[in-house]
């Protein structure tokens, strides 16, 4: 058989088989390109930002706030809710401690996580819930546990998570970023974590892909190949 029809029938078989997933590739590059990453990473929608502490701070002694928590390595003084509190850094994890009594203010309850939520959040929406996650979804996978979930009721679906031991805004998620974050899946091909670039499902679909390609040029360089007269 001529190499021509060996050239089309190999474009045709690998086109059936990486067609679909090249159509994701192509689908999911375009919302890539055309929406913006700060719009994805949604730094319009929370400013976290350190506000001054008070002037005529009147804090506990040193001596008497490591009495109090002799486990501390750390310490760092910080302005949170209107209030100066010292972030103390201890073998068992990190907690914030009101720096004019000591009195241990970590775990946050409720109502200073929506508290955070509000005084960060850029909309106008009201807070719908707030939700104390100790299984981290997918959309925030990586990020420690147990924390805070604030969910806003905009058309964006935004949600802010905060850490219940530190008060640091752990990540922005809205309706735009979920978007992006699952056709990321698909255009990495990775199904799991979402993760890994240089997973070996996603390196044979290229090299299928590649494969298509180059079966392309071969019909281009028969189509074009001038005929012999007869």
């Amino acid at each position: 058989m001529k190499p021509a029809f060996w050239a089309r029938r190999a474009h045709k078989w690998i086109g059936l088989v990486v067609g679909v997933q090249a159509l994701l590739w192509t689908v999911s590059g375009v919302y890539m390109t055309v929406i913006s990453l700060d719009i994805i990473h949604g730094d319009h929608l929370a400013h976290a930002h350190r506000e001054p502490l008070a002037r005529d701070g009147e804090y506990i002694a040193q001596d008497a706030l490591l009495a109090r928590y002799p486990g501390a390595r750390g310490i760092a003084l910080k302005r949170l809710l209107d209030r100066d509190v010292f972030e103390l850094r201890t073998g068992e994890g990190t907690l914030l401690a009101d720096a004019r009594s000591g009195e241990r203010l970590t775990p946050l309850p409720e109502a200073d996580a929506i508290a955070l939520a509000r005084s960060l959040y850029q909309g106008e929406a009201e807070v719908e819930r707030a939700e104390w996650v100790t299984r981290a979804p997918q959309e925030v996978s990586t990020r420690p546990v147990p924390m805070w979930a604030v969910h806003f009721a905009d058309r964006g679906a935004t949600t802010l998570y905060f850490s219940p031991d530190t008060g640091e805004l752990l990540a922005r998620r809205h309706s735009l970023w979920r978007w992006f974050d699952f056709l990321w899946m698909f255009h990495i091909m990775d199904y799991d974590t979402r993760s890994d670039v240089n997973n070996t499902l996603l390196r044979v679909a290229s090299a299928v892909g590649l494969l298509f390609a180059l079966s392309g040029v071969w019909l281009l360089f028969y189509g074009f190949r001038r005929r012999t007269p007869a």
